[in-house]
């Protein structure tokens, strides 16, 4: 099969062409995620929730919530963005090879198999959002118009993911401990993007790790609006969408370069 050439044209053609095959792979991921369990969907209410409980109880009894006004809120802002992040970026470098014996016997275009996994993440992450209102609600955060701007900052960590998404799968395919150096990756970003502590308490020296850190960016964009209702600092929001178009550029650059060898490795 000729390789593809990346172009808009081409790439809208596709998504347009097989939308409908995009929302049932994003129906079926949904389903197959919540498929064992009693409380079905209602897990992506419960879990962020009961997470952000017991960490806000620990942090604020040993650590006294860092001094941080509304930790509760802090804190689920951080935490459902990273792990919107984390979730759809694993999914992604997982879905080439999970999709191998399609692949082997259906034509489709290949991103779809990641882009898919990262959408039923992200339609989990927007079902999370709820719960963030609520607690919102619970603790007389104020709700502002601002909130209404966030939807900029969560579109560049969604193009940033499908970005970095189609990074991974490319080279899962080709590197399978990818996956074991990836978790570990997780691991250390996690602690290393403030989530559960304040920024200021990071000594100077480690401050570029923040600095240059666009799911950090994304958080502080949110929080100023959900925590502290009012608008976020345009300059993350600048450094958020060029980190989101660069990372798609990379993502589908190389996605559609090796594309053709995937048959010969999955």
């Amino acid at each position: 099969m000729a390789t593809e050439k990346i172009t808009g044209h081409r790439f809208l053609y596709n998504f347009r062409k097989y939308k409908f095959l995009l929302y049932q792979l994003v129906s079926r991921d949904i389903k197959t995620k919540y498929r064992k369990s009693v409380l079905g969907v209602f897990w992506s209410f419960l879990e962020p929730l009961l997470t952000m409980i017991v960490l806000t109880i620990i942090f604020s009894t040993l650590f006294k919530g860092f001094g941080v006004e509304n930790y509760p809120v802090y804190l689920l802002t951080g935490r459902l963005i990273f792990t919107f992040f984390s979730g759809g970026t694993m999914a992604a470098m997982r879905s080439i090879r999970g999709s191998a014996s399609i692949l082997k016997t259906v034509y489709v275009p290949k991103y779809i198999y990641s882009l898919s996994a990262i959408l039923s993440n992200f339609v989990t992450f927007l079902l999370s959002l709820v719960v963030l209102f609520l607690v919102m609600a619970a603790t007389n955060a104020p709700f502002t118009i601002y909130i209404i701007f966030t939807s900029l900052p969560i579109l560049a960590l969604l193009f940033f993911t499908i970005g970095v998404g189609l990074i991974l799968a490319t080279v899962n395919v080709f590197f399978r401990d990818l996956e074991h150096l990836y978790g570990v990756f997780l691991t250390l970003l996690m602690y290393a993007t403030p989530i559960f502590y304040p920024p200021n308490i990071v000594p100077a020296s480690f401050r570029f790790i923040q600095d240059y850190n666009p799911i950090f960016a994304v958080i502080e964009c949110c929080r100023s609006a959900f925590l502290y209702g009012e608008l976020y600092d345009p300059h993350q929001l600048i450094f958020a969408l060029i980190s989101a178009a660069v990372a798609m550029i990379v993502g589908l650059a190389l996605f559609y370069k090796y594309q053709d060898k995937f048959i010969l490795h999955v």
